[in-house]
């Protein structure tokens, strides 16, 4: 309930920045390695990135850490990647956290706090990968967990050190944050409120002159705006696609192939017994028995095993090989013996004592050479099909490597070749907004935008054994801003808008200050005589507000941030104009005591209230141990990371 006054969480690291300390240590363990090199509060290296106290925090740690973190986060977002971690400010949270882990040690050990050699020894016990198959801590296991991930006991032990005294000396001043009932009641009247306020619209359009821009103007425009122009890179594909029908003359399958075949697979054609069993296991041989003493009475064992709170299960039907192989090979043999309706055992199984009970018997009749003759010699002729095409497919390929091209060998084919129009790099066709590549073409887009150059013919399958494609680049358009004469009109419609943006801000202004004046919003617009969208008339409660999401427009965003009796201006995007916002009344919601919101907004207020007071708490051990910043080796490490694209 509280997003809309802590915007940040919904940001991609919000939830990352907010839990520092507990991602950290968790990626100390599950990352295997946060400073594989030393430990947080002893770090080596001379390219120090921070101070804290007397030790240090090298940019060979940072760097590793920023890793580990990607890999994590990974987890949840496959497309991270470090680059994207850096940008989004990754790196620089990740080194705040990284020093307050290390101010707090320093500040626990300066104050006398201890953590224990015995405390430090349960948290190792409690790692799953020092653990045996008993679930106890393993020395074995311990050590080859210390092995795979290059890390030494001590190393682990500082961590876990570190990660002890962040919860002794941190955790107190999450606890007893209780807000004030005064301080909900405002914040639920906040959450429930109405706004009633208006915003005019100024169109740049509506204030642009009528006289064209000169060409020095144009000119200048482009040049001081040309990264606005850049087109994307677009490719032209050609393409062919071609079925199994391709493969022309495959022999068909000759008596001796299909007699080979019936052979290779005799015991699959053979007479067989096949049985219908129902299994019912007990905890002991006696209570087996007991159950066979009432079976024989007439009971049915459902019934006999339901009485006693167990179930009779159905295996199926089953071959003498297929129960041997569930059982064992001499239950499998007395089952098979039985006559059916007999219940048989008991036999003692891994499990406890089973019981079976034949249902039926099934004989299934063998089937000769001459009966199987048409599927085994469709199965072969299938085989060799797709084997032809497999080869044929092959040859394709060792064409194009000799250097073949597309059209050498479409033409050798016989198959008509087929180009796209340019292309994006999603397989939309650029300028042609909703219309996309041919469906044969999803599979092979991104492999031809991986392609260096063009003319570089490459094979592939659309559907698996059946359809192919061999396709290549046409032609590359790369990304770049076009030549002038190619968007003269958009150039001087933008210029246009630019100058009529000037005017209309200058319009707002003064229309802003009359308002403040007391003017009225609604007639100070009709008074300029101009063909004006009317005046927005904004009557609206904040939870409908909120349910509008990312839809929101910009100045009812705006509205619904500022003070009542205040009056605003925000500059459309794209220099399309401006908006003039007034607020002219905020009413606060009324919310009973028994809200039952009310319980959900004070737990929302009180954690709030607790990371705020672990943030001054973080942030006073800072000051009190002394820590300084290297700016230079930090742009260092980012723009190294920066440029890695991992």
């Amino acid at each position: 309930m509280l997003q809309f006054f802590r915007s940040f969480f919904s940001s991609k690291f919000g939830i990352f920045v907010t839990l520092g300390f507990v991602g950290l240590i968790a990626l100390a363990f599950a990352g295997g390695d946060v400073l594989n090199s030393g430990n947080i509060g002893g770090f080596g290296g001379s390219d120090r990135v921070a101070s804290v106290g007397k030790e240090r925090v090298s940019a060979r740690d940072l760097e590793r850490a920023a890793t580990n973190s990607v890999e994590e986060l990974r987890q949840q977002q496959p497309g991270m990647t470090v680059k994207t971690f850096v940008e989004q400010g990754g790196l620089t949270q990740l080194l705040d956290n990284l020093v307050d882990l290390a101010a707090v040690r320093a500040f626990g050990e300066k104050h006398g706090v201890i953590i224990s050699d015995r405390l430090i020894d349960s948290e190792i016990a409690k790692i799953p990968a020092a653990q045996g198959p008993d679930g106890k801590f393993s020395d074995t296991a311990y050590r080859s967990f210390l092995a795979q991930r290059g890390i030494t006991d001590d190393q682990v032990r500082s961590q876990i050190t570190e990660a002890m005294m962040a919860r002794q000396l941190l955790t107190p001043a999450e606890l007893g944050n209780t807000p004030n009932r005064e301080a909900i009641g405002r914040y639920a009247g906040i959450l429930t409120e109405k706004r009633i306020g208006e915003i005019a619209t100024l169109p740049s359009a509506v204030f642009a002159p009528k006289t064209a821009p000169s060409e020095a103007e144009i000119s200048a425009w482009y040049a001081a705006h040309k990264a606005d122009y850049v087109l994307p890179e677009r490719r032209i594909v050609r393409y062919a696609t071609f079925s199994d029908a391709a493969v022309k003359d495959t022999p068909p399958p000759t008596d001796a192939e299909v007699a080979a075949l019936y052979e290779k697979n005799k015991a699959q054609f053979a007479a067989a017994e096949e049985r219908r069993v129902t299994q019912l296991v007990l905890p002991t041989e006696a209570a087996a028995k007991a159950i066979i003493a009432e079976a024989a009475g007439g009971k049915s064992l459902e019934a006999v095993a339901s009485r006693k709170g167990l179930a009779a299960a159905s295996l199926g039907v089953l071959t003498r090989e297929a129960l041997s192989s569930q059982t064992s090979q001499a239950i499998a043999d007395a089952a098979f013996a039985a006559p059916s309706g007999k219940t048989v055992g008991p036999f003692k199984a891994p499990l406890g004592w089973t019981l079976l009970r034949i249902d039926g018997i099934e004989n299934k009749p063998g089937r000769s050479l001459a009966q199987v003759r048409g599927d085994l010699s469709q199965q072969l002729a299938v085989a060799k099909r797709r084997t032809a095409l497999t080869d044929f497919s092959a040859k394709i390929e060792d064409q194009f490597d000799k250097g073949s091209s597309l059209s050498d060998v479409a033409k050798e084919l016989g198959l008509a070749l087929s180009s796209t129009p340019p292309l994006l790099a999603d397989g939309s066709v650029f300028g042609k907004a909703g219309t996309r590549s041919p469906p044969q073409l999803a599979k092979v887009i991104a492999a031809a935008f991986a392609m260096e150059g063009e003319n570089q013919p490459q094979l592939a399958e659309v559907d698996p054994g059946k359809t192919f494609i061999v396709f290549d680049v046409g032609g590359i358009a790369p990304a770049a801003a076009p030549p002038i004469a190619e968007i003269r009109q958009v150039l001087i419609n933008d210029v246009q808008l630019s100058k009529g943006a000037a005017a209309a801000k200058v319009v707002a202004q003064k229309i802003e200050d009359k308002v403040r004046s007391g003017g009225d919003l609604a007639s100070l617009v009709a008074g300029l005589g101009l063909n004006l969208p009317p005046v927005q008339k904004v009557d609206m409660a904040r939870q409908q507000f909120q349910a509008m999401g990312q839809q929101t427009p910009p100045p009812l965003a705006l509205l619904f941030q500022m003070a009542k009796g205040k009056v605003k201006l925000l500059g459309a995007p794209r220099a399309r104009g401006w908006y003039v916002i007034q607020l002219k009344d905020a009413i606060p919601g009324q919310v009973a005591a028994n809200d039952p919101r009310l319980g959900e907004l004070a737990g929302s207020i009180a954690q709030l209230q607790s990371s705020e007071m672990t943030q001054q708490l973080r942030a006073a051990m800072r000051d009190d141990v002394g820590v300084k910043r290297n700016e230079k080796a930090l742009a260092a490490v980012r723009n190294r990371l920066a440029g890695t694209g991992n």
